[in-house]
């Protein structure tokens, strides 16, 4: 994939009870502070679920260990990809997410992993801007690989996240 050396830039877990894992994190990892994003909507007419139209809600807390953004998920409710995992896996590791750095190369990295023979499980573009597309390599010894593009509106708010944690 033609990705910016920095990736990648996120490790995520998916959870039933947010407020246990930021607890744990925050005492395995020495994480200072966690944001809570409540009731994020994956809306149909901009996201999708294994290729039909998404509407879904979780909950989300963030934070940074150095530079690397750490993310919680908890499904809320509707079909997706976290809800599926819980059921599959429990809790646990989710995913890693490595960013482009325009929607150009967003394009261009998602295309080049589905030529490799990557299956997009869920894909959209949130409030903000954030394009994301969760893809699955079963080879990759990872569950997901999410690849996203940040706009510099959502990376000024990642930036005062990352900034709570000096």
């Amino acid at each position: 994939m033609t990705l910016p050396v920095q990736s990648p830039t996120q490790i995520a877990w998916v959870t039933t009870d947010l407020d246990a894992t930021e607890t744990a994190l925050t005492g395995l990892l020495g994480v200072r502070k966690w944001v809570r994003i409540p009731d994020v909507h994956f809306a149909p007419e901009s996201c999708s679920y294994r290729g039909k139209p998404a509407d879904c809600v979780a909950s989300i807390s963030l934070s940074y260990l150095g530079d690397m953004q750490l993310e919680l998920i908890q499904p809320i409710r509707g079909e997706n990809i976290y809800s599926d995992f819980l059921r599959e896996s429990g809790p646990g590791l989710h995913h890693i997410c490595v960013e482009a750095e325009n929607p150009g190369q967003f394009d261009a990295v998602l295309a080049e992993a589905v030529e490799f023979g990557a299956a997009v499980v869920q894909q959209g573009v949130m409030p903000g801007g954030i394009q994301f597309a969760y893809v699955s390599a079963p080879e990759a010894a990872v569950p997901f690989v999410e690849i996203a593009y940040i706009p510099p509106e959502m990376r000024a708010f990642y930036d005062y996240i990352k900034q709570e944690q000096r």
